[in-house]
């Protein structure tokens, strides 16, 4: 890929984040606040969809870093410590992202 593209999936993964940050937040989510036991049958539907979709833009959002990160690597001059600390962050951030895809998609099989 050329710089300039990789440059704007990086911008990219930032919009990206944003969305994740709105779509995992459970006060966004059809029914609100509201307990399992009081949701309605539509609520739980939309619900159970919204959980799947803020999964599946994370998985994206995961993607283009992971797609960004090699790129990146592959591009002489990098600084090696810089590159490692930077790799040892992303693998950090990874794990995150992956847990709270695990705890989502537990989540949306119990309900």
């Amino acid at each position: 890929m050329r710089d300039d593209q990789i440059t704007r999936l990086q911008a990219l993964s930032e919009s990206l984040g944003e969305v994740v940050i709105h779509e995992v937040d459970p006060a966004n989510w059809p029914g609100g606040t509201k307990k399992p036991g009081e949701l309605t049958q539509q609520e739980r539907g939309d619900r159970y969809w919204s959980k799947k979709n803020a999964a599946a833009t994370m998985t994206l959002l995961l993607k283009v870093v992971n797609i960004t990160g090699v790129l990146g690597k592959q591009k002489p001059g990098k600084d090696d410590d810089a590159a490692q600390e930077l790799d040892g962050e992303l693998a950090a951030a990874e794990r995150e992202a992956q847990s709270i895809i695990d705890r989502m998609q537990r989540a949306g099989n119990v309900h």
